[in-house]
Formats: C-alpha cells, structure tokens, sequence
C-alpha cells in the first residue's frame, strides 16, 4: 500500500557523514507521498551534499547559518524548530547525538534541536567502533529515555571499508518509519497514556548478590510498543532487561519492586495501565552492606519481607486509578485458576494468565500462551508470539475504552 503524508511537516536535520547523499533521495520520496520537507544543515554535511541541491529537492529554504540576520529576521531558530510536525535527523552523527545528549547548542542544527518542542526520530549512521562505542551507547540511551525515536543504523559495508552495524537506514525504511509515527498520532489509542511495567525486579542481598527471577522483559516491551503504535503516550517501567526500548516510548528503568512501584506512582495519573513485570515478591529485610563471605561455618539466614504489591496498589489508587488495569499471573500450575482468584484478590480489571513451567519456554523465549480473564469470563488464546499477544492486547485495550476498531 502507498504511504501518504499528504499535509505532514518535516524538518529535515543533515548532519556531516557520508551517508548524507542519501537525504536527497530521503526528501525525494517525502515530497512523492505529500510531505513538506524544510532543511537544516551543518557546515560539516555541505561537505558532502549542497544546499543548492537540498533546496532544489525539497522545493523549500535550507538553513545552515545560526548567526544570519536574514534567517533570523525571517524565520529564527524557535519558529523553525515548532512548526514541523517532525524533525528527523538523518544522518545522525556520532557528534551531533553527543551535542544532542549533552544539550548544547553551538550551532543551528543543535540549537534547533534543544528548542524544540516537537517529537525527533534520529537515523545514526557512523563507523561500527564509533557505534560501539561506551560513550555513543550511554549518549543514545540517554536521548531514548528522553523520547527520541531511533531507526537504525543498519549492519553491512561501510564507507570506512569495515563491516558491521553503522549504515543510516535506507530513505524507504526512514519514510516507513515517519509513516508509522503519523499513524500512531492518528491511532485509536490517540490522547490517552499508559504505563506498562516489564522485566524483572533485583532485591539486592549485598552488593554483588541479588534476589531475582527468569523474566526477560519481552513481553512487556512489546505491549508498551504495541500501546505506542496505537497512539498513546506510553510509560515503560522496567527493570534490568537487555529488550531495547521500543520507538515512541519513555523508559524509566528501575532495580528493585519499591523503585518500581515509586516510578509507577509517579507516573500517574494514566488512562491505562498493564502490569507485565514479574516483581520479585520478597526482598531482604537488610541487605549487608559489604560483600557476605563464606567462613566455613552455616550459611547466613536471609530474613525476607514482602515486597509492596504494585498491581493491587494501582488498582485501588482512588481518584488516580488508570481507568483500565491490565495484570498477568505467570503461574506454573493450576494456571488459569490461580488467575481468576489473583485478579478478585489484587482488584483490577483484566488478568492475563500465562504458564510458565520450564517446559514451556515462556520465560525468555518468544511465544506466549494467553488466557485472558475479565468480568466476561475466561478466553483462551492461541499460542502467538509476544509481538502478537501485544498487538491482540493493544487493540483489545482500545475496542474496550471506546476507541478501537474491534
């Protein structure tokens, strides 16, 4: 199907790499579906591509210059940096994601940038050490927990001669990417939020050792990317996990159940909230406060608590309760009858009961089998991977508050 962005504003960030000759052909196939493409450029990427050629593409005034009267007078960096309805940086450099991260503002593109208001979705595209390395990591997950959606960079041949992960995404996957988001603003999710937990949690017993479960936070991460494609304003909440962070959404990463449950608390009020985190139920009364040695005689005995529940919290939150609370009860037997009891014991709305005996491979693998429980019933889903029982949810989350297609 044809992609339309007919009537949509983008503001087109080019940075200085070698993969800004693609930008041409990324304004090119814009300007075919509709979209009205404006260009910033650094002086770093007018050595690759001109603004002549930008201009000519994009049929729109390119920017270059923080320091010009003229622009300034006519436009200024404010108004260009709110009147898309998108900017995308594309390339993104390992530079310009550092200035990003830092918020610093020495130049047009970053000053654009750090005056924005407006949602940003960054292609980065560098050398694969570049990409690797420690500082580019911490600078990008920096910028994702701030909001910035990402696409790319791609393995393959790279223009340095080496292999690996730095090429900018192709314009079509970049063009399918915007579509995307355009779609979600419009989706039946649209003005609501939600908050999604995932992971595990880690109660600490001293400093290298902790309590803690199987959970890989895949199924959570998915439902909070499912929530976001639809529309809403999404809250991921998660504990350690490897998942990355989907596009469009705002991760608050957190260790143990009471982070948890304060970054939950913090995040209300919500329209929705989908509790997919496997909270550890017990922590220790006292964590040690060195490392516990072994000395050759008994073990030490772990005095343990209860952690706080963060299910029956949220759904017995009062005014701030979500106006639809979604749980999941990973039992190993008896499943679908420890859920029901779980969900008329902690209060919420629906009960997600999924089993995960080892011989089923739930935890850390990429299938789940669902039964969803709710005033209607039980109903059995079929086995369907994590991506598909996140997109079953999302879209029965929005059938139920008036707002689905279903």
């Amino acid at each position: 199907m044809e992609l339309s962005l007919q009537g949509r504003r983008v503001l087109l960030i080019i940075s200085g790499g070698i993969a800004a000759y693609k930008s041409l052909d990324l304004i090119r196939r814009l300007r075919e579906r509709g979209c009205a493409v404006r260009s910033v450029m650094t002086k770093a990427a007018e050595q690759f591509v001109t603004p002549l050629a930008v201009q000519s593409l994009s049929e729109d005034k390119v920017y270059t210059d923080l320091w010009s009267l003229t622009d300034e007078s006519e436009m200024g960096h404010i108004r260009l940096s709110r009147e898309a309805n998108l900017i995308v940086v594309a390339p993104a450099t390992a530079d310009l994601i550092a200035r990003m991260a830092g918020g610093m503002a020495n130049d047009l593109a970053a000053t654009t940038l750090l005056a924005t208001d407006k949602p940003v979705l960054i292609a980065p595209s560098m050398n694969v050490m570049m990409w690797q390395h420690a500082a580019t990591q911490a600078n990008v997950a920096t910028l994702k927990r701030r909001g910035i959606l990402t696409i790319g960079p791609n393995p393959g041949d790279l223009a340095c001669g080496e292999v690996g992960s730095g090429r900018m995404a192709e314009p079509m996957e970049i063009v399918t990417a915007i579509a995307g988001f355009f779609a979600g603003q419009a989706g039946p999710l649209s003005g609501l939020s939600a908050l999604v937990t995932s992971g595990p949690t880690h109660e600490p017993i001293d400093p290298v050792r902790y309590i803690a479960n199987r959970s890989s936070g895949k199924q959570g991460h998915a439902i909070a990317g499912a929530l976001a494609r639809l529309g809403a304003k999404v809250t991921l909440v998660s504990g350690p996990t490897r998942e990355p962070t989907p596009a469009g959404v705002v991760l608050q990463p957190v260790e143990t159940a009471a982070q948890m449950l304060a970054a939950c608390q913090a995040a209300l009020p919500v329209d929705i909230a989908v509790c997919a985190a496997a909270v550890a139920d017990w922590r220790v009364a006292e964590a040690a406060g060195h490392k516990v040695k072994k000395t050759g005689g008994a073990p030490p005995t772990l005095a343990l608590v209860e952690n706080p529940d963060i299910l029956a919290t949220l759904s017995t939150a009062g005014p701030a309760r979500p106006r639809l609370v979604v749980g999941f009860a990973a039992e190993t037997r008896d499943v679908v009858a420890l859920a029901v009891e779980k969900r008329r014991r902690k209060g919420c709305d629906w009960i997600l009961a999924n089993d995960v005996a080892p011989e089923t491979g739930t935890f850390g693998g990429d299938a789940n089998t669902i039964h969803l429980i709710d005033d209607a019933g039980v109903e059995p889903w079929p086995t369907l991977t994590k991506q598909a029982v996140a997109e079953r949810l999302a879209l029965r989350i929005a059938a139920n508050l008036g707002k689905g297609i279903l």
